[in-house]
């Protein structure tokens, strides 16, 4: 779960700094590009941190929780901003993505 995660994480934080272009071709123009860098570079950090913490024979709590924290983050953000019509409603696609990670790890959680 940690390697599906981190990989989504990874491959889609890199996409605005590799090719910022074709990213705003998809999600829409921006303003303040230094903003949609910074995010994407948060996502390859927490993206990298899950995959190197899948190759490892166990998790820790504050593992998990940066796992659901940022799920649940960029859901709630997401789902703001596309009601409020700042960004464009694709990111309605990422928002059941990251409530796909929210439920997934919550029921790792509850099956111990």
């Amino acid at each position: 779960m940690a390697l599906t995660q981190g990989a989504y994480y990874l491959v889609f934080g890199a996409w605005s700094l590799v090719h910022i272009d074709s990213f705003q071709k998809v999600t829409g123009r921006k303003t303040d590009l230094w903003l949609v860098k910074t995010v994407g570079l948060l996502l390859v950090a927490i993206g990298g941190g899950l995959i190197f913490a899948a190759a490892g024979p166990q998790f820790v709590p504050g593992l998990i929780f940066i796992a659901m924290a940022s799920a649940a983050a960029l859901l709630g953000i997401e789902l703001v901003y596309v009601r409020k019509r700042v960004i464009s409603p694709i990111y309605l696609a990422d928002a059941l993505v990251e409530l796909g990670f929210v439920v997934w790890w919550a029921l790792c959680l509850a099956r111990g």
